[in-house]
């Protein structure tokens, strides 16, 4: 039976609020006694206590009895995960059932793949090596760097054939050629790793400090009110809402629904559904869906391009093409998961009035599966610190920060000034940010202001969306450095734009997290004369980690999760940015991220008072045809029948080829009797091994 943690009763300790219970004996020699809450029985107890009546053996004995349930709860826990994983190793490795392979493309990720089998089986055979060594007395626990000087070599009568003389040879040259290389490296990534540390850390005493002086945007007055009794809808500009889409099934109604119940006037308010989808029955869907919110009165219109090209970009590219645009002083954007409340444009496009460097007011994202499964849960760790922490201070006090390409209003005229959409990179939010910087514009953040979406909940998902969000910043980066040097910017926002938002962020931080953690510490482990210090491998990425959760401290139970999971997501993002930063094949690629179609609490409140009012097709399509009305009932009963649902699971090579590495050097750890070097190993090489069976959040259909 798995141990009871009872993690939401800890959390709920000090909220709890003292209920009298009331405890009846049956004996009739005790009488009734009425406490109330926590603190009092633990007062009453007490009181018993110092009455003199200690604990008695049968007391004592019932104690020991639970404690040992407990221990063996746990050690049956702790076995019946391990045989899990071991089934699970069997079902997908060798029984290859319900799995496949993960697909490379020939150009992408192939490089790194061979260096690391080629690196695995270079250390498999030095294992064995040290085993037999070890076995034969020839062991040296704290070899040195200066092997000749500093390390005692057996006298010629000690050497035992030619085994021993070549393992004496590989111990010289392991200490004059190989650890040296090695421990510059180590150093080298010890250095970054301080570096974006003390930027982790110099980013959360700037929240805390806007915490502590309550710094945040504010409205001053009412920006709605007019003096003009007859014209109430003056002060309210031309807002355009943009939806792009492509092949969301999933999605499309609810955020479709979402953005026609904003609260604005609906003449200064036209709603664009930017549908690429390839898939005919999901355009006639989505163009159905737009036809019964234009039936009652929405002002939406419905695009379809026939040849996608540019991806996201040359989607709002081509819709910001249209003439009546010009008539709109602000767009809005929402990518296809996302549901704002009505109160969204009251809230955001105030902050413009009077501003007229602004250009750009991001909101928060709120996800609506945070707790779906383990997935999500990390995920929210990481966003909630970008949004909270990243995005509150760079806008407070840089005024400038990534737009995050949804749930933000956009200023026309900056737009059009920074150059519009380019079609260039995939990340066309960020591309799009930088430019207006570089051209003066400001941008505000609003923290309280959230608009609901989803993460992923599968690893495949999330792993590609990962690849596009760290091979686009690379790509766009070789395309801006010129740009940004000759600008007429100040230096320190050169300097801020090229050292911190690009390399620091973008590159260094996947560079040293998987040398470090994935090559290095691995090497020291084979090669012990390059030594790698504890504090870097323990306690400076626990206090990082913990930096990380403060943001989100519901989220504190998974800090060790968090450690490992980040590392075993540095093989992805390191590739990503290889891949990026050189233009290889993959770097221009994107892929949809897969949507569950999550509702929340309140959408599914609006859905069921909607669906209690029912309403005839006549009232929904007035002056619709009655094929037309029968082609929509084909198509509402197509997409409500359930269609067959087939899961299935992926192995990563690299993720699998990196864990055995691991496990590899933690073995060879313990020859050397490193206890913290074999514990960190062993568990990130069975979070790396998770990760490749894909074990972790849920399976793609």
């Amino acid at each position: 039976m798995a141990p009871s943690l009872d993690l939401p009763d800890w959390w709920a300790k000090e909220i709890r609020n003292g209920t009298p219970v009331v405890v009846t004996m049956q004996n009739p020699n005790y009488s009734v006694l009425e406490l109330d809450g926590p603190e009092a029985t633990a007062a009453a107890f007490r009181s018993l206590d110092k009455g003199g009546r200690g604990k008695n053996a049968k007391q004592v004995t019932w104690v020991l009895l639970l404690k040992a349930h407990r221990a063996v709860g746990c050690v049956a826990w702790f076995a019946a995960g391990l045989w899990t994983l071991l089934g699970a190793i069997k079902k997908r490795l060798i029984l290859w059932r319900g799995c496949s392979v993960e697909s490379d493309k020939p150009e992408k990720g192939r490089l790194l793949f061979k260096f690391l089998k080629a690196f695995l089986v270079l250390s498999i055979a030095m294992l064995a090596l040290e085993v037999v060594a070890y076995w034969k007395g020839w062991h040296f626990k704290n070899p040195t760097l200066h092997l000749p000087e500093n390390l005692h070599i057996p006298e010629t009568t000690e050497i035992r054939g030619w085994m021993h003389t070549a393992y004496l040879s590989w111990l010289a040259f392991r200490a004059d050629y190989i650890a040296y290389p090695i421990q510059f490296l180590s150093n080298f990534c010890i250095i970054l790793f301080i570096i974006q540390s003390l930027d982790r850390l110099i980013l959360c005493l700037g929240c805390f400090y806007i915490k502590l002086k309550k710094i945040k945007p504010s409205i001053e007055g009412n920006p709605f009110k007019t003096d003009d009794v007859e014209d109430s809808t003056c002060d309210y500009p031309m807002v355009l809402v943009q939806i792009p889409m492509c092949n969301e099934r999933e999605v499309y109604e609810q955020s479709i629904s979402a953005a026609c119940q904003i609260d604005w006037p609906r003449d200064r308010l036209l709603i664009q559904v930017l549908d690429d989808s390839d898939n005919e029955t999901i355009q006639n869907l989505i163009r159905a869906e737009v036809s019964k919110w234009s039936q009652r009165g929405i002002n939406i219109v419905y695009r379809h391009r026939l040849i996608r090209t540019g991806y996201k970009a040359g989607n709002l590219k081509s819709a910001m093409s249209c003439d009546y645009v010009q008539d709109y002083e602000f767009v809005t954007i929402f990518d296809a998961d996302f549901t704002p409340n009505p109160d969204f444009l009251k809230k955001t496009i105030p902050h413009f009035k009077g501003n007229p460097d602004l250009g750009l007011v991001q909101a928060r994202w709120s996800f609506v599966n945070k707790d779906e499964n383990l997935l999500t849960r990390l995920q929210n760790i990481n966003l909630c610190f970008h949004f909270e922490v990243e995005q509150q201070v760079n806008g407070v006090f840089l005024n400038f920060f990534g737009f995050n390409g949804t749930a933000g209003v956009w200023r026309i005229k900056a737009l059009e000034d920074s150059g519009g959409w380019l079609e260039r990179t995939t990340v066309e939010d960020m591309d799009i940010a930088v430019r207006a910087h570089l051209n003066g514009w400001k941008f505000i953040f609003l923290n309280d202001v959230k608009v609901l979406c989803e993460v992923p909940e599968s690893y495949e998902a999330y792993r590609k969306q990962q690849h596009r969000w760290h091979s686009g910043p690379m790509q766009l980066f070789r395309l801006c450095l010129p740009a940004i040097i000759k600008s007429k910017i100040s230096v320190w926002k050169k300097a801020n734009l090229i050292l911190l938002f690009f390399l620091l962020r973008k590159l260094i931080l996947p560079f040293y997290s998987f040398t470090l953690f994935c090559i290095v510490l691995p090497l020291s482990m084979f090669v012990p004369e390059a030594e790698l210090p504890i504090w870097v491998i323990c306690y400076i990425p626990v206090l990082m980690s913990f930096l990380n959760i403060l943001p989100a401290p519901r989220s504190i139970p998974f800090i060790v999760p968090y450690l490992l999971f980040e590392n075993t997501m540095s093989v992805t993002k390191f590739n990503a940015m290889v891949v990026g930063l050189f233009q290889l094949g993959s770097s221009y690629e994107w892929i949809v991220t897969k949507k569950a179609g999550r509702s929340s609490e309140p959408d599914l409140l609006v859905a069921a008072e909607r669906d209690s009012k029912p309403m005839t097709h006549l009232q929904l399509h007035r002056g619709v045809s009655d094929s037309e009305l029968m082609e929509l009932t084909k198509l509402k009963e197509q997409e409500e029948a359930p269609l067959p649902v087939k899961k299935e699971s992926r192995i990563y090579k690299k993720e699998l080829v990196l864990a055995l590495l691991l496990l590899t050097a933690a073995f060879r750890s313990l020859l050397s009797a490193q206890g913290i070097h074999f514990y960190f190993l062993l568990f990130q090489g069975v979070c790396f091994l998770l990760v490749g069976l894909d074990l972790i959040g849920e399976q793609m259909n």
